[in-house]
């Protein structure tokens, strides 16, 4: 069977703190795939948030995920703070990419790698929205 193998950006442009809690450890004693793809939405988050966002408001037009890919690396435990690295690449008409590189501050390990497909999406209209011109701008350091 092949496996997933992300091809992520080189650099990225955010990175956030994310503690890991109790109530995130599985009954295997570490951090559960669920619990990995809620880092990466509190990530999304709070890196919307840091460019003046959010999922319901980006310049007018909304968020949705339309797919997403996750590869796991190592294990993380209670105690652990992972750092959670974003950017936004890939950007088209109506959507764009986000990559993820989630690393153990401990040991420096990455713990994961990650990508969701974004769409733009306009809630009163029920349909797709293009990206605003100054979302793109913002989000990829233009």
């Amino acid at each position: 069977m092949a496996r997933i193998k992300l091809e992520l950006p080189e650099t990225f442009t955010f990175s956030t703190l994310l503690p890991i809690r109790i109530t995130d450890v599985n009954y295997g004693g570490h951090v559960g795939n669920d619990t990995i793809l809620s880092l990466l939405h509190e990530a999304r988050m709070q890196y919307l948030k840091h460019y003046g966002y959010s999922e319901l408001d980006m310049d007018g037009v909304s968020l949705i995920m339309g797919d997403v890919a996750i590869e796991f690396k190592n294990e993380v435990f209670y105690g652990n703070t992972l750092r959670a690295y974003v950017t936004a690449f890939d950007f088209s008409r109506v959507s764009f990419d986000l990559a993820y590189m989630l690393v153990n501050e401990g040991d420096e390990k990455v713990v994961a790698l990650a990508k969701t497909g974004m769409i733009c999406f306009d809630y009163n209209k029920r349909k797709t929205a293009s990206v605003p011109e100054v979302v793109k701008e913002k989000l990829s350091g233009i």
